[in-house]
């Protein structure tokens, strides 16, 4: 008896099904992504998934976190960040297209050579390590990542980080993105936020960080753990000089009412 595969009308009735779901899933990230403007989110899946690691590795859980508003943390911090992270927060619309368009040329190189050392490699020898992946990534891309999305790096969800990230910059200030990001980054090994980064490494409150305890900060953010190890080593201290030359020319964002 031969099988038959599904109809047309099939096809039509799970292509819509698809879209209904999509356009409902959205929906919903939309209204959590409104409810931002009053509500400060509490934890992240990327927090989320830190923790779990940690109980899992080491059966505890060091954390350290609180939120501050932004009236709290010191403007040389948003100012460093900013000059580290993304220049031209205040006036892109989520995404640095040129960024984005640099950062896959670089893949594609990473990616080429990495297939030429395979190539090359000998019988039995070791696998060369896969490239690193940058993402040019803006703030506004960074916080969509964390607050909704895992680590995967896929077309789909690419796709879905740039549908978070517009609907971030379209219900929300830029100041309360800001605010958002700065409480809920890593900043080490169970250290999130501003508040926490502060305290773990200057002992002071996120309020009171000067220009270059903001800039040192603002160098760790790409690679926080391990940073956290050499806080004070020569790449930090020269890279958070070149930041704090680059503080004055960024642009903050207004405070709303």
């Amino acid at each position: 008896m031969t099988r038959r595969g599904p109809t047309a009308s099939t096809l039509r009735r799970l292509g819509a099904l698809l879209l209904l779901c999509t356009l409902a899933l959205q929906a919903v990230f939309a209204l959590r992504i409104a409810l931002m403007r009053w509500v400060d989110p509490q934890s992240t899946p990327f927090q989320r998934s830190e923790a779990w690691q940690m109980l899992r590795h080491e059966h505890r859980l060091r954390w350290s976190q609180q939120w501050v508003p932004m009236e709290r943390i010191s403007p040389q911090l948003a100012r460093a960040v900013i000059a580290s992270e993304d220049a031209d927060f205040v006036v892109h619309d989520g995404v640095e297209w040129d960024a984005v368009e640099k950062a896959w040329q670089k893949n594609q190189r990473a990616e080429q050579r990495a297939e030429l050392r395979a190539e090359r490699l000998p019988p039995g020898g070791r696998p060369p390590p896969p490239p690193k992946i940058v993402g040019g990534s803006t703030i506004s891309q960074q916080l969509a990542k964390n607050l909704f999305l895992s680590g995967e790096r896929t077309v789909l969800r690419k796709a879905q980080e740039l549908v978070l990230t517009f609907t971030l910059e379209a219900l929300l200030s830029k100041q309360r993105i800001l605010e958002i990001y700065l409480n809920n980054v890593e900043w080490g090994d169970g250290v999130f936020g501003a508040q926490a980064a502060a305290r773990h490494y200057f002992h002071i409150d996120a309020a009171r960080l000067g220009p270059a305890q903001a800039a040192r900060l603002a160098v760790m953010l790409p690679a926080p753990k391990r940073f956290e190890q050499r806080p004070d080593s020569a790449y930090v201290t020269g890279r958070a000089a070149v930041i704090m030359a680059r503080m004055g020319a960024v642009q903050v964002p207004a405070r709303t009412p």
